[in-house]
């Protein structure tokens, strides 16, 4: 018999509250709240399997409007497009979080590149390095520009994750990394720059992951602003480190290849956290302006207007 734990408090000191609709309740003595006995999350209609099924299939490429006709078709759930989309921001944050709290243990030659993504009609530069051992994508950065600054940023943001200054670095013969990896790393770093095609210095490892992640965001509408690019961006580099497991490595994740111990198997671990640290974060309006209040126009009745006598009515008062 499996253990019964508060969904809110986490606290097993909880008792049988009564059966509604053959689903048993339950009542917790810590947090004085109720919840049902089935896996759903509290305050949500949906299990928590079919939510971990919609985050994998948010983040496997499928369109919102597939993963509403994939619901409709299995487990005839009419759900709202928006539904998944909400589902991955929320859950996403928890997961973006707890990977960073990780140091991966990656070898000494990366690989670094970047592509453009439309968001909105604008073109946005998507900056990635990732490990040519554990396949392990080390750092990511978003710009609108590609200059030296730029790649600057991605290696810094590189040798803060891994802590390590790599022996070899490979990119194309964009001239911003010259002085990126100069900067950065100084003269312990060799940098070799060529193509995806070049037999010495290739970079299709990484062309491949940028066709991944370009066959995702073609068949999504709702990359409006670098923000919403940066939080999905974010997320599915969590699913791709640590839940997508990789042919090349016999099977593991790029994340058990770095040896990382992540506390969660896949979103389903994710998702079944106690409530406090998945719920959502209240959304807190901006103060109005105080003004001074308007009072009601208050003015004096007029006087009912008479009608003006008439001819025949003057002569009707004579008689």
């Amino acid at each position: 018999m499996t253990e019964i734990k508060c969904k809110y408090c986490d606290s097993k000191n909880v008792i049988k509250y009564g059966k509604y609709k053959d689903v048993q309740y339950y009542y917790c003595k810590d947090c004085k709240r109720k919840f049902a006995g089935t896996g759903r999350i509290p305050k949500m209609q949906y299990s928590t399997d079919k939510v971990a099924d919609a985050l994998n299939m948010y983040y496997e490429g499928m369109s919102l409007k597939e993963i509403r006709r994939n619901f409709i078709q299995q487990h005839n759930d009419y759900i709202s497009d928006v539904s998944p989309l909400n589902w991955a921001n929320r859950f996403s944050k928890l997961a973006i979080i707890e990977a960073n709290k990780y140091r991966p243990n990656v070898g000494s030659v990366w690989v670094a590149d970047e592509t453009v993504i439309d968001i909105d009609g604008k073109n946005i530069w998507f900056w990635d390095i990732i490990d040519t051992k554990t396949r392990f994508l080390i750092a990511s950065h978003m710009s609108y520009t590609r200059t030296a600054k730029d790649a600057q940023q991605l290696m810094r943001q590189a040798y803060e994750r891994t802590g390590k200054i790599p022996r070899l670095i490979y990119t194309d013969k964009l001239r911003a990394y010259l002085d990126g990896i100069e900067l950065t790393f100084g003269a312990d770093t060799n940098h070799r720059q060529g193509g995806p095609f070049d037999i010495e210095c290739n970079t299709n490892l990484i062309e491949r992951f940028h066709g991944t992640i370009k066959s995702r965001t073609k068949v999504m509408r709702g990359l409006h602003t670098i923000e919403s690019a940066r939080l999905f961006m974010d997320g599915w580099l969590v699913h791709y480190n640590f839940f997508r497991p990789h042919m090349s490595l016999r099977d593991m994740t790029p994340a058990q290849a770095a040896g990382i111990k992540f506390p969660f198997r896949n979103w389903k671990d994710v998702i079944e956290q106690p409530y406090e640290r998945t719920s959502r974060i209240p959304v807190i309006r901006k103060a109005g302006r105080i003004a001074k209040p308007k009072r009601a126009r208050i003015t004096k009745r007029r006087p009912r207007i008479s009608p003006q006598p008439t001819a025949i009515s003057q002569i009707r008062g004579m008689k």
